[in-house]
């Protein structure tokens, strides 16, 4: 398994090839609370780096999700739309949103690394 990468949104990214998977973290499930309902990107969708392209709900919130990267949505995960308590459950694995055709991997490797994200998370608090 790819490392993961992290955004100052919450988002992760794990690169596999060109494609990157990407779902929000730990930290943002725990503070959203019990996950409802998640809207998730179209297919064949370009978007931007940073672009709002997904939403997630929970009892507390709805919350945008924003593409870490530039690049084509080329899948999503049709089992949180079927069951969006996976995003609560394993927010790193099965919980994924959608998975990018990345155009520019050097933006990936710009991401913080765990060691970054966990930092970053502590000075939120």
């Amino acid at each position: 398994m790819s490392e993961l990468r992290f955004t100052k949104d919450h988002e992760w990214v794990r690169l596999e090839g060109d494609v990157a998977t990407i779902g929000i973290t730990d930290h943002a499930q725990n503070a959203l609370g019990d996950v409802v309902f998640v809207d998730l990107p179209e297919v064949g969708r370009t978007v931007a780096a940073e672009e709002a392209c997904a939403v997630v709900e929970s009892v507390k919130a709805a919350s945008d999700v924003y593409a870490p990267i530039a690049g084509e949505v080329v899948e999503t995960n049709a089992a949180v739309g079927e069951n969006p308590a996976l995003i609560n459950s394993a927010p790193t694995g099965e919980g994924w949103f959608f998975r990018l055709r990345v155009q520019d991997p050097a933006e990936v490797a710009a991401l913080m690394d765990a060691d970054a994200y966990a930092a970053f998370v502590e000075t939120q608090a």
